[in-house]
């Protein structure tokens, strides 16, 4: 009788435990969806709100215009914080690459673009040799960095801007650029989906530890996406200076702030994990450039745009985080 008693109690446990199971599945498969509805959602409201202005023509190629760097710039962002980790560094990383390519642009731009890129990727192993070898917290390293940056982008344009060549801003063109920005994305998809690269982010980002005795060489990975990130930023520079022509010390400036803003709006968990995908990328930017520019076209000032930025931020930071694992910022 105590043994029927049993089995039946064990069934019923068994039968809670699935059904919990279940609805914890159906919940994680409608997250996936929600960052792409709340895309068409804030489209839908400023479509409204501006009385269809922001869908027509102009107004959607400025929107993409606006967001070739940002986008770029995203991908190397995106497999940071996929392994848990943050960069606040990437805004004066940006200028600093971006005064490098300007001034070596004088003399050939192939040359320029290749020494701007080399600039991202040795401040992104920077960063990354005094994270993983100093153990100090990603953020507090990359915030120091920051400020170390924006330091030297004053110290350079102090006098005068820095200049690109001439010829450079008449690269500014629609299909140029966005054939650009569409063969980084598809680049990072390929590597980041179908290598190991992708899964050990997601390792790394989820548990660190357990991915270190999964034979990860943790240390070296994160070394190495640090260094890509930089690298992928040092490109974005090329872009930027393609489009302002030249470099003052506020370039880059709030960059870390708008990539952070557009991971989250594209359902990045903020600790990352095995959560993360590459479409947090695509849909976070074009998610933030549409409220943005929405924002604007309402006539709300930049203090009140900030302030909307940021509660929406608290916001998706809340609905996407995966507090259930106890991760970390690393």
């Amino acid at each position: 009788m105590d043994s029927k008693e049993m089995t039946l109690d064990q069934k019923e446990e068994s039968g809670e435990i699935r059904s919990r199971f279940d609805v914890l599945e159906t919940l994680s498969s409608i997250r996936k969806f929600l960052p792409f509805c709340g895309f068409l959602i804030i489209l839908g409201f400023f479509a409204i709100t501006t009385g269809g202005a922001i869908l027509t023509p102009k107004n959607i190629t400025l929107i993409l215009s606006g967001g070739y760097m940002l986008m770029i710039a995203a991908c190397g962002v995106w497999m940071i914080m996929t392994m848990g980790c943050l960069d606040f560094s990437q805004g004066s990383m940006l200028g600093v690459s971006c005064a490098v390519f300007c001034f070596f642009s004088q003399y050939n731009l192939i040359f320029a673009i290749v020494a701007g890129i080399i600039a991202g990727g040795l401040i992104g192993l920077i960063n990354a040799l005094i994270h993983v070898k100093g153990q100090i917290q990603s953020f507090v390293v990359t915030m120091c960095t920051m400020f170390l940056l924006r330091g030297v982008c004053a110290l350079i344009t102090t006098e005068s801007p820095v200049y690109a060549a001439s010829y450079v801003t008449k690269l500014n063109n629609m299909p140029l650029l966005m054939g650009i920005t569409i063969a980084v994305l598809l680049v990072t998809f390929i590597t980041t989906r179908f290598t190991a690269l992708g899964h050990n982010l997601k390792a790394i980002g989820a548990n660190e530890k357990a991915a270190r005795f999964a034979g990860i060489k943790v240390q070296k990975t994160k070394i190495a996406v640090y260094v890509v990130a930089g690298c992928i930023t040092g490109f974005a520079a090329f872009i930027n200076a393609v489009k302002v022509g030249s470099v003052t010390s506020t370039a880059g400036n709030m960059l870390e702030t708008q990539l952070l803003i557009a991971m989250v709006l594209g359902g990045m968990p903020i600790n990352g994990g095995a959560r993360a995908r590459f479409s947090n990328v695509v849909v976070g930017v074009l998610s933030y450039l549409v409220l943005q520019k929405g924002l604007v076209m309402m006539g709300f000032t930049t203090e009140v745009q900030q302030l909307i930025l940021g509660l929406v931020f608290i916001a998706m930071v809340a609905l996407f985080s995966d507090r259930g694992t106890n991760q970390v910022i690393k």
